[in-house]
């Protein structure tokens, strides 16, 4: 097939969140299994140039955008068998982040403008090459609207009539809410916009709403998430009806890693290589764990978390625990950077608790790596969690995940019981729902034998993107043979 997977942000190009590493990994997989797949992303200030081998503009185009033309330049290359079409307009993506502005924290009072922008550009350059794809691929809000423009301005034309589309939500929580004046921006007519339509949430514009409402399909990242998002307002933020109304479109498609990345025995950024044959290395790694982040050599088991510090990533539950955590016999180290009240509490944890806690605020892919290599657990009370990836990190490096029970989870983890399951959950979002499952993690490593058998069936688990790529490949074939009409207008009087 010919896919088109349109995204704001991509491994290793750019990146803010879990979008990214599925965009960077799911793309590569499909060109390898004999699809030809074209990546569209801006071209954000951070990618540089002169890597792309692309340094001069192969083409520039001119889109409309309301009632202003914007000239753009498209900048390809090719990565892993991936077609990349980088979308370059100095106004809108020469930015030093890709969606906030650090003066003021807030979005970019712009975003909407720059996203519709980037939506009609990928349209145009599909149609300016002739290459017209079999499935439009949109991921989160910031691409929904090209299958909204592509609903409205080009799905009648003879060239795009069997063009599928699927829009993945990653988080949605995420939803690009904007004034009702966004509605001219897509040059529709003024029958698309009435209470409940596709364009209107509440007076307002919410570009995920787009996605939901035109796509052919819907996918969300883990099964479990896609019924948690249908069912409740807590998980659903606003869009449990559409997704309820639509729930025979919506799947769920659980996330695959990178095992190249991602695999103890040849990781470059550990101390000593390991296996579920040989696990010598694990004890190496967590001893030079140890040196590194300063704790003391110790028989306890060390316990890692790797996360925005954030009350949706379960830091109120470790907030509230803090001094029952602290007392049992255990060492963490946490590696993440967030909201400030967090900074200061687990500063304030770890001065007052130096033999027992070590926090790194910040991102370093390289202690990321040696966490997951050295630790005995790892933690994630996550409020929600679309897919999460750090838990299939974990059961790769054989660090037993200690999680709550929700979305990719849930689905990830399998519960512990005598002589099954790959790690701990925990079902009441509570502290002390989490502080049981904590003390049933600490009992099982106080038995050798049982707690090896747990590691060797963690590492044996299968989290590949080619499964995810199949699932994936399915939703396309759907997508394309499930023509659905737009979303009713009523009639103009």
């Amino acid at each position: 097939m010919r896919i088109a997977f349109v995204a704001s942000e991509a491994v290793p190009y750019a990146k803010t969140g879990g979008l990214a590493d599925v965009a960077g990994a799911l793309t590569k997989v499909l060109a390898r299994r004999g699809h030809d797949v074209a990546l569209f992303l801006p071209l954000y200030a951070g990618v540089d140039r002169k890597a792309l081998k692309a340094e001069h503009p192969e083409a520039r185009l001119t889109v409309t955008v309301g009632t202003r033309e914007e000239k753009l330049e498209i900048l390809s290359t090719t990565s892993g068998g991936v077609t990349v079409h980088f979308v370059s307009h100095e106004g809108f993506f020469l930015r030093p982040e890709l969606y906030r502005d650090p003066a003021t924290g807030l979005d970019w009072v712009d975003n909407d403008r720059r996203f519709v922008f980037f939506s009609r550009a990928v349209l145009e350059i599909c149609r300016q090459r002739r290459w017209y794809p079999e499935i439009v691929h949109a991921n989160d809000w910031q691409s929904a609207p090209v299958l909204a423009l592509l609903a409205t301005h080009y799905r009648e034309q003879a060239e795009w009539r069997n063009t599928g589309t699927l829009f993945t939500v990653h988080n949605i929580a995420y939803q690009g809410l904007f004034p009702e004046k966004t509605f001219d921006l897509f040059s529709v007519g003024r029958e698309w916009w009435y209470p409940g339509g596709p364009f209107e949430y509440w007076g307002k514009v919410n570009f995920l709403k787009l996605g939901l409402e035109f796509a052919d399909a819907i996918s969300t990242v883990s099964p479990r998430y896609a019924r948690e998002i249908a069912e409740s307002n807590e998980f659903g933020f606003g869009m449990e009806g559409i997704l309820q109304r639509r729930h025979e479109d919506l799947f769920g498609v659980t996330n695959g890693i990178d095992y190249e990345e991602w695999n103890p025995a040849a990781d470059p950024l550990i101390p000593a290589p390991f296996s579920a044959s040989d696990l010598s290395g694990k004890a190496v790694c967590k001893s030079r764990l140890r040196a590194e982040v300063g704790l003391p050599e110790s028989k306890v088991p060390l316990i890692g978390i790797v996360s925005r510090l954030a009350d949706q990533k379960g830091f109120d539950l470790i907030e509230e625990a803090a001094g029952e955590l602290l007392s049992r016999p255990l060492q963490m180290v946490i590696l993440g950077t967030g909201d400030k009240k967090y900074h200061t509490l687990l500063k304030e944890l770890a001065d007052s608790h130096p033999d027992r806690l070590r926090v790194r605020l910040g991102f370093d892919n390289g202690l990321a790596h040696r966490i997951e290599a050295g630790c005995d657990m790892f933690l994630m009370p996550s409020r929600y969690e679309p897919c999460g990836l750090n838990q299939m990190y974990s059961l790769r490096y054989g660090t037993i995940p200690v999680v709550r029970a929700t979305g990719g989870l849930a689905d990830t983890v399998l519960p512990y019981a005598s002589g099954t399951g790959t790690g701990f959950q925990f079902e009441a979002y509570d502290a002390g729902a989490m502080m049981e499952a904590i003390d049933s993690a600490l009992a099982v490593y106080r038995q050798p034998k049982a707690w090896r058998q747990l590691i060797m069936r963690a590492m044996a688990a299968d989290f590949s993107w080619d499964a995810a790529a199949q699932a994936y490949e399915r939703l396309y074939a759907t997508a394309r043979v499930r023509p659905r009409r737009l979303p009713a207008r009523p009639a103009v009087h």
